[in-house]
Order: structure tokens, then C-alpha cells, then sequence
């Protein structure tokens, strides 16, 4: 039996240990969030999509969150030049943006219709489609609300009550300043409207336009915020990156600061609330 002060003792280290369990944890998670700011496209880590299908699978990377998991995730896939899935259905729906080449998704026996870079498109859970590309080698963003992302035969698919669209990107609809009343006026910032809503805590989806020479920050008025570079070159000031297409960012309570250089950049921006885009030039 212990005594009176030996209890003391074993209680005071069994608090320390879990003192210095929960601060390794908290600096773990710290670290791993700092990390997963700022991720350039020429740092990440690509393995098979769909590994039952071997070499033939395309290339994916994760952007944000764990396509395997459960959770909400963004990714990049990349096609092989003439790439060509048999039919199929996934068990989640998804969402895709081009960024480079040209892509194609739709019902097996539709005629096929190629988005360039910048468009949009969404495929339902259940529904047996397939996903081409032409004839070079081509990116897309591809993002989920729940995981895990799985490829399963077209002989099970099913009806979930969406719609699949498809959205060239000639056909989006971009408003400015006189639109949006949280566009800074004062630069020719544009925004195209994807999917969701923009009341507070509702996610929702947009394409960002900068225009060359912009300097300022995205600032959502929520808890979420993951943007994609699809179209130039910006920088991330606070993380001193030059980011390419198929970069992303997400950022601080104080905002993203970016810098687009000569030409405009394109951007999709997933958050859960109003965003704000602010100039610091006037």
C-alpha cells in the first residue's frame, strides 16, 4: 500500500504525463495545420486513384482533408494524355473544376463534350458515367463532402435524386463590384457563383478573378476556407510561395494576403459564409 505522500507523487506525474500528452498533441496539430496552409503543386505526393485499375488509374494527390477517410477532402487527379474510364459509379458525389487540358465526364452514351480549363462540372453518387481526356496530359480539382472517394462496377448503380452539370467555362456568369456588395470596389475583382449558398455557416463554392497587379486578401466571414489556383500565378505573401495552378491555400483569422503579378489569376474558393476580397492598393 502507498503512503499519503507516494499517492501525492504517482498523481502529480499521471497529470504531468497527460499535460505533456495533450501539449505534443496540440503542437502536432499545430504544426500539421501551419503545414497545410500553403501546398505547392510541384511538392505533392501523387499515387494511384483507383489502385485496383494499376497503371491505367490516374494520379491523385491530396490538397486538403484524406480522400480514404470520411471527411470532407479536395484533390487533384491528373488524366494521361487520350485517358478513357470504363463506365462506373462513385459512392459519393463530387465536384470538378478543369485546370489543365481538356476533360470530359458524362453518361456512357452522351456525345462527348471536352471543358477546357475553368469550367465546372458535378457528378452524382450512383450515377454510371465516364471520364475522358483528350490529347495531352490534363488536371482537374476534384472535390467531396464526405470520404471515402470509391470506384464501384456500373452494375450498381443507383439514383440519389441529383443531376449531373456540366459548365463550359465560356458559359459562366461572372459579377463584379456593382453586384456584390462585398467586392472591394476598387479593383475589377470578379466572382462566378458555383453551387451552395453564402448564408452564414452554409458551404458554398465560387471561381475568384484577379486581375493583374491585384494586392490584397480573401477574407471569409466563416470557420472554412480552401482556395485552388486554376488559372496564373499569384503569390502567398505571408508564406513568401509563388503559387501555380493546382496550388492551394487556405488561411488565418486575419485572411489570405496575395499578390497576382502580370496576368490575372483564376481561383476557386470553397468557404461556409460570406467572402470578402479586399484591396490593400487604392
Amino acid at each position: 500500500m502507498l503512503s499519503s505522500s507516494e499517492n501525492i507523487g504517482v498523481c502529480v506525474v499521471s497529470r504531468l504525463k497527460l499535460i505533456l500528452a495533450g501539449l505534443f498533441l496540440f503542437i502536432s496539430h499545430f504544426a500539421a495545420s501551419k503545414a497545410a496552409g500553403v501546398r505547392s503543386i510541384d511538392q505533392l505526393q501523387w499515387s494511384p486513384l483507383n489502385p485496383a485499375r494499376g497503371v491505367a488509374s490516374p494520379q491523385a494527390a491530396d490538397l486538403w482533408g484524406d480522400r480514404k477517410s470520411s471527411a470532407a477532402t479536395g484533390f487533384l487527379v491528373k488524366f494521361r494524355p487520350g485517358f478513357e474510364s470504363p463506365p462506373h459509379i462513385h459512392n459519393v458525389s463530387y465536384r470538378g473544376v478543369v485546370i489543365e487540358g481538356l476533360v470530359h465526364n458524362d453518361d456512357p452514351q452522351a456525345a462527348t463534350m471536352w471543358l477546357p480549363a475553368g469550367s465546372f462540372w458535378t457528378q452524382p453518387a450512383g450515377e454510371a458515367h465516364i471520364t475522358a481526356a483528350k490529347d495531352k496530359q490534363s488536371i482537374a480539382y476534384i472535390e467531396i463532402d464526405n470520404g471515402p472517394y470509391l470506384v464501384h462496377p456500373k452494375e450498381q448503380a443507383f439514383d440519389n435524386g441529383e443531376r449531373a452539370v456540366n459548365v463550359d467555362q465560356s458559359n459562366l456568369v461572372w459579377l463584379g463590384a456593382n453586384d456584390i456588395k462585398w467586392v472591394d470596389a476598387q479593383q475589377d475583382v470578379k466572382r462566378a457563383f458555383l453551387w451552395g449558398s453564402t448564408a452564414k455557416g452554409q458551404l458554398n463554392g465560387s471561381l475568384i478573378k484577379l486581375p493583374a497587379g491585384f494586392n490584397g486578401q480573401l477574407k471569409s466571414e466563416g470557420s472554412i476556407f480552401h482556395a485552388v489556383v486554376i488559372r496564373g500565378h499569384l503569390k502567398h505573401i505571408k508564406q513568401n510561395s509563388i503559387l501555380n495552378p493546382g496550388s492551394y491555400f487556405s488561411h488565418t483569422d486575419d485572411g489570405s494576403l496575395i499578390e497576382v503579378a502580370e496576368k490575372e489569376v483564376v481561383i476557386y474558393v470553397r468557404t461556409n459564409s460570406k467572402l470578402h476580397i479586399l484591396s490593400n492598393k487604392k
